[in-house]
This record gives C-alpha cells, sequence and structure tokens, in this order.
C-alpha cells in the first residue's frame, strides 16, 4: 500500500492549517492510501533552533521521511514566507530527502497576496532536498476554511475542488511510485 507522510509546519495547534492537513490525509485514506502525520511543532525547540542534525529525536521522522512514497507538506504563510519551525526541520534533513519522492504543498495564509511565496520560497528549499515531481498546490486563504464545533472543517468550494483534484493526482502519482519501485527491487 502506498504510504504518505504529512508534515505539519504550523507552530500552533490547533490551526486551519493542520485541520486542512488532516482533511487532505483523510481523503487519502479513503483513496486507499495509508498516511501518517508528522508536526514539527512537537520536536524539540532546542534541536532545531541549535541545528542538532544527530539528535536521536530526528531518527523516527527521517525514517518516516524515508519510508513514504509521497508528502504533504502544509504550513501557514507568514511575513510572505513559510514558518521558521518548518525551516529549521527542513535545514535537518539530509541533502537529498526528498528524491523519488512526490510533494504536495499545502499553505494557508490571511490574504491572496502570499499565494506565490510557496513558489518563491517553500519549493527552492524542497527541490534542494531531492524534490522534482510536486502535484498543484493548494493554497487556501482563512476565511476559505471553517472549523466546525463538532470537529472537522468546511471548506469554500472553489479549495474543496481543488483540494480534491490535487488529492486525486497525488493518489495516482503516489500508487504509480509504489508500483514502479516495486517492479525495480530485487527479487
Amino acid at each position: 500500500m502506498a504510504y504518505v507522510l504529512a508534515i505539519a509546519g504550523s507552530p500552533s495547534h490547533p490551526s486551519r492549517t493542520y485541520s486542512l492537513l488532516e482533511d487532505a490525509t483523510q481523503r487519502l485514506q479513503q483513496q486507499g492510501i495509508e498516511t501518517g502525520i508528522l508536526s514539527v511543532r512537537d520536536i524539540a525547540a532546542e534541536d532545531l533552533a541549535y541545528g542538532r542534525y544527530d539528535s536521536p529525536a530526528l531518527e523516527q521522522p527521517k525514517a518516516l521521511i524515508e519510508k513514504a512514497d509521497g508528502l504533504i507538506i502544509a504550513t501557514p504563510i507568514y511575513k510572505a514566507s513559510y514558518t521558521g519551525v518548518l525551516k529549521a526541520f527542513l535545514d535537518l534533513l539530509p541533502q537529498k530527502a526528498l528524491v523519488g519522492k512526490v510533494v504536495l504543498p499545502l499553505a494557508t495564509g490571511g490574504t491572496l497576496a502570499h499565494y506565490l511565496s510557496i513558489d518563491y520560497s517553500l519549493k527552492p528549499v524542497l527541490s534542494e532536498l531531492g524534490a522534482r515531481n510536486y502535484i498543484s498546490t493548494v493554497y487556501a486563504i482563512d476565511k476559505q476554511i471553517q472549523r466546525l464545533e463538532e470537529g472537522g472543517i468546511q471548506l469554500d468550494d472553489e479549495v474543496e475542488q481543488r483540494l480534491n483534484l490535487s488529492i486525486q493526482e497525488l493518489a495516482i502519482a503516489v500508487t504509480q511510485a509504489q508500483a514502479a519501485s516495486k517492479e525495480l527491487a530485487p527479487a
């Protein structure tokens, strides 16, 4: 079964970004894709701030990324860029940690003016880590995501449509990637 790791780059919880990420993983699960969520805010701040590449706390996150066929990387956009906690985490990954991974960037922000932040700030770092296969980005402004009292979220119709298309594209890509890797594996 294909596996997608969702990386939550939000420094706060709960957040619209995390809720959107949870919604995306549920949609993948409905398509038969195994998922997991890694919240970078749960990694020891000292390890992130001091760049402790060899921290034992990073072994599991690195192993989860290595196992994954695909990644969803979700972040709020602050001051026209992704979060510092996400940057600190990405800086601690091995140089080519994302080689062969299918990546879906998800982002939220207060205004549509920061939509291109994903292309101009996040994707260059992901590319430096080896990411080459990107799924159509989903960017939503805060007012397009309503958290429901009973749990879950209600998305604006336009965001709902874009998320559905991106999730479908991701599910197809990781299933194909996993099948290709099985064909290449020694018998």
